[in-house]
This record gives C-alpha cells, structure tokens and sequence, in this order.
C-alpha cells in the first residue's frame, strides 16, 4: 500500500536514480551475481493465447496457468468453483511470485542506479 505513490514521488525528486518500467533494465541481468540466473521463458505459445484469447495483460509467464484453468473450467461448467482449486491455485501462486520477482528486480535496478549515481560524484 503507498508504493504506487513512493515510486512517483522518487521518480519525481530523482529521476535519475528511479528505474523506468517502460524500458529495459540498464544493468546486466547476470551483474552481481556468482552463478548465471535462470532466464525465464514462456511456456504458452502466442497460437494457444489467441485461440483462448487472452487479454494484453494476461499474457505474461503465467499463461500457461491461466490456460490450464480455463480448460478445466469449460470442462467442468457449470460447476467449475471447486473442480478448478488447483488449477486456480497454481495460477494464483505464479503471479503472486511473478509480482515479487517484478519488485525485487525493481529495487535492484534502483539499488544499482542510486549506486552508480554515487560513484559518478565521487570521481
């Protein structure tokens, strides 16, 4: 609660210390890091999104949940609400985990940017 509002507020005082969402990240994504991170892939294909047509801000890593789900709902209707609790669960622990991965890269980005602003004044 309020981090919609301390983002802006940063980006506002500092903008050259807050990340921006709509780009990239600058850094290297191994950067920092002993052992190479997992790149994380998409296990939906673009086909199987159009055919269950799903919307813009559902096609993210956890597609393939959501697609499961939505299977087992049709297979199951009208009694779909507890056929479906793994199905639903499955999707609910993705995106909640797919959230806190999008935060803490998030703060890395701004840890690391906050970092280099530091080293660019002392030089």
């Amino acid at each position: 609660m309020g981090t919609k509002l301390s983002v802006s507020l940063e980006g506002a005082n500092s903008p050259e210390t807050a990340p921006r969402v709509d780009r990239p990240p600058t850094f290297d994504p191994q950067y920092g890091f002993e052992r190479p991170r997992k790149v994380r892939e998409m296990k939906a294909t673009w086909e199987e999104m159009e055919q269950w047509k799903l919307k813009p801000g559902q096609r993210d890593y956890c597609a393939h949940h959501l697609i499961s789900l939505m299977k087992c709902q049709t297979q199951n209707a009208p009694f779909a609400g507890h056929a479906c609790d793994g199905e639903r669960g499955a999707w609910d622990k993705c995106e909640y985990d797919d959230h806190i991965m999008r935060i803490k890269e998030f703060e890395r980005e701004r840890r690391l940017l906050q970092r280099q602003a530091r080293k660019e004044q002392t030089a």
